[in-house]
């Protein structure tokens, strides 16, 4: 008989013989990692890579003609009383124009005499700007703006007088992103340490996982830097590695340390609790976090950078969290030994596993005698929540991912809209040819500006920029809606289908592609809906794949992916209902866009897919071990339930409050991804692991453990100690070959 071996548990031996130098190691990595982020700068998505289709073709074209592209900023100025050519009205938009062109970064300040940007009814206008530089760089130009802006409102404060634009809004939003997020981290951490002193009764057992998670969280944020240089990362990716990084972490550590403590109350020695927990959970870690790597890596399949920046960032915190758990966590445990039970708070010590698991002892009890009620109530619950996924309709959020009241920047962006419908987000219009300046372009171009005013659900002015060797020209014309709607959406068909074909795209070897924000959010959620299927493929075939590998049973990768499929299917229904037609908007303080962000879905469906391995992989290798050791298969479930109630309670909490914590974000797509995430682990911890799981094995019986005779030539892995796994005994009859 061959010996099984067991990577983790060899690793686990190693560290707890060689603590101090796994510690050491573990914290120069920890340091070095940091050290050489300081180094370099994480580099972020540039706006081509962002987007996908016709935008991000027109993005490429504007970038590859060295054309100049400002960000375009407006004051705007509005009077309840004076209109536009009162004296009063006409002394503020005097003094915003001289103010402005003191400053140099500011170029071609136009008052509304000369635009004409003047409100239908008079009481608003605009002074139009632009700032050069790249994103970054105009972020510092416009503080000083903003400023002159603001000692006009002060001098004309009978008006209304304030600033937006690309750089008004960026500042003002990586401000509040920061604050927000880092706020968010802080406070995750000490909600998560009461989880779990109240799950392990204890400080220092307690503070474990926390050390884990946050060193891995540190390191990764380092590495991203050199990685990013490779592969651009989105802004919320850091923010999604964060979330990810301290639930895995904890969850790993949460398996590791209840099982060492389970050993030892046992008898085993510190050494041989040590190295069972590495054999056991240690390998449940192992296989759960390949799991998650997998899922995540189906993101590269996207073709989005944001997608692929997210995949990045969380394959990297997941892969150094394993790391950890397998090395300087067995270390550690060697190193306290019985001292992980030291600064006992009394009363919550006795809230142990054993406690937690016989609480479940009469919902699993009538799960085991009435499987297929259980199965029919439970699967028929999850099929019910995950009904109004087939409504899921994505877009981009754009300037409604944050609410009005988040930045003065949206109130202003919401004010410009009521008066100057379309006027700020325009659709970009880029023209290629060899020559756009030719007679027959320039033809095209005024018909362009003539027709495109007059077309439903498009605003002018049409204005028009040419590079400098007059190879591409950039016009732009306003949309109606918010940007990102369904009225934004048809007046962008409108422009592709009709105004377009009829004017521009009449030129001969000329290329016309359409940006912007309208164009940006429709092109990627075609990208992301053409892509999905591929990287649901993916995910699926290797989550059976590694299923069957680790457990050598098609019947148990087969039932994996459906209990994963229900636990995604039943979080989608719940983020459509709240997020998509508004259920409990006010209790979450956001506005629905009627739609979800377009990075969500898929996001959520990888590393949801990928984070439910979790908590099935250390139940079914629990049951595993039970069976291995020659239990029957009701027992074993009864068993291996019974002895992971507890820590998969206590991680699901933990998770459901990190999750939770990012929920409460102003960010409506984080929002959308917490309460997506919380909800998918609520489900999962209860309804799934606690009752369809153990009610489909106790219908499947010995079936549970089916592998046709065709791959019995897969390796056979430990699921306990490192040791020959005994053959099973004359009583029962496991279904291991094809009949």
């Amino acid at each position: 008989m061959k010996t099984r071996r067991n990577l983790a548990a060899t690793a686990g031996r190693w560290s707890a013989r060689h603590r101090w130098t796994a510690v050491g190691l573990w914290l120069a990595f920890v340091v070095a990692s940091v050290a050489l982020g300081g180094m370099l700068k994480t580099q972020t998505l540039t706006s081509t890579e962002a987007t996908n289709g016709q935008a991000q073709r027109a993005q490429e074209i504007l970038e590859g003609a060295g054309f100049d592209l400002p960000s375009n900023e407006v004051v705007y100025l509005h009077s309840d009383t004076e209109t536009a050519t009162s004296p009063a009205f006409r002394a503020a938009v005097d003094a915003v124009v001289a103010g402005l062109k003191k400053h140099p970064e500011a170029r071609d300040v136009a008052s509304p005499a000369d635009t004409k940007a003047v409100s239908a009814d008079g009481h608003s206008a605009l002074v139009q700007f632009k700032l050069a530089g790249d994103t970054e760089t105009v972020k510092t130009y416009v503080k000083p703006l903003l400023e002159t802006v603001a000692q006009v409102q002060r001098e004309h404060s009978a008006l209304r007088v304030e600033q937006f634009g690309e750089a008004t809004f960026a500042q003002q939003y990586d401000e509040k992103l920061d604050k927000d997020y880092g706020a968010a981290e802080l406070y995750s951490f000490p909600v998560t340490l009461l989880i779990l002193i109240v799950a392990f009764g204890t400080l220092v057992a307690a503070f474990l996982p926390i050390l884990l998670a946050a060193t891995a969280v540190t390191a990764t944020t380092g590495l991203l830097a050199v990685t990013s240089q490779a592969l651009h990362v989105d802004k919320n990716g850091s923010s999604v590695m964060a979330l990810v990084g301290i639930a895995v972490g904890i969850d790993y550590s949460l398996f590791y340390i209840r099982r060492f403590r389970e050993e030892r109350a046992r008898g085993a020695s510190t050494a041989e609790a040590v190295e069972t927990a590495a054999a056991t959970s240690g390998r449940s870690v192992l296989v759960s976090g390949m799991a998650v790597v997998i899922a995540m890596a189906g993101m590269f399949f996207s073709g989005n950078g944001i997608q692929i920046g997210i995949a990045e960032s969380t394959i990297l915190v997941v892969l150094i969290a394993v790391v950890g758990s397998l090395t300087v966590l067995p270390a550690m445990l060697a190193l306290l030994g019985d001292r992980t039970a030291k600064g006992r708070i009394p009363f919550l010590h006795k809230l142990s596993a054993r406690r937690t698991g016989a609480g479940w002892d009469k919902v699993l009890g009538w799960v085991l005698r009435k499987p297929v009620v259980a199965a029919l109530i439970s699967g028929g619950a999850l099929l019910a929540l995950a009904a109004p996924a087939t409504l899921l309709h994505t877009s981009d959020p754009g300037f409604g991912d944050l609410q009005p009241d988040a930045l003065p920047a949206l109130q202003t962006y919401q004010r410009i809209q009521d008066a100057f419908p379309g006027s700020s987000a325009p659709a970009k219009i880029v023209v290629k040819s060899a020559d756009v300046t030719s007679p027959e372009a320039r033809a095209a171009i005024e018909a362009f500006q003539a027709q495109a005013p007059q077309a439903p659900g498009l605003r002018g002015p049409v204005t028009t920029a040419v590079n400098a060797d007059h190879t591409v020209a950039l016009l732009t014309v306003g949309l109606t809606g918010n940007g990102t709607d369904e009225i934004s959406t048809a007046a962008l068909d409108v422009l592709r289908g009709s105004v377009i074909p009829s004017t521009l795209g009449k030129l001969p070897a000329t290329e016309v592609k359409v940006a912007g924000v309208t164009a940006s959010s429709v092109d990627t959620n075609e990208q992301l809906s053409d892509r999905i299927g591929w990287v649901a493929g993916f995910v699926l075939l290797l989550t059976f794949v590694i299923m069957l590998l680790s457990f050598r049973s098609v019947v148990i990768a087969g039932t994996t992916l459906l209990l994963n499929l229900l636990s995604v299917g039943g979080a989608y229904g719940v983020v459509v209902l709240v997020f998509q037609y508004g259920w409990g908007a006010d209790l979450l303080n956001f506005t629905s866009t009627g739609g979800i962000a377009s990075w969500v879905p898929m996001f959520m469906f990888v590393i949801l897919f990928g984070l439910s391995m979790d908590y099935h992989v250390f139940i079914v290798s629990r049951i595993r071990e039970a069976y291995d050791r020659g239990l029957p298969t009701p027992e074993a479930i009864k068993t291996g339930i019974r002895g992971s109630a507890g820590v998969v309670t206590s991680a699901a909490i933990v998770m459901v409050a990190v999750a939770g914590v990012f929920g409460m974000l102003p960010q409506l797509s984080m929002k959308e991804a917490g309460v997506g995430m919380s909800t998918a682990v609520l489900l999962d911890a209860t309804l799934i692991r606690a009752i369809l799981l153990p009610a489909i094995m106790r219908l499947l019986g010995e079936r549970n453990w089916y592998l046709p005779r065709a791959l019995n030539w897969l390796p056979a892995l430990a699921h306990g100690e490192s040791a020959p796994v005994p053959a099973a005994p004359p009583a029962r009859t496991p279904v291991t070959t094809a009949g």
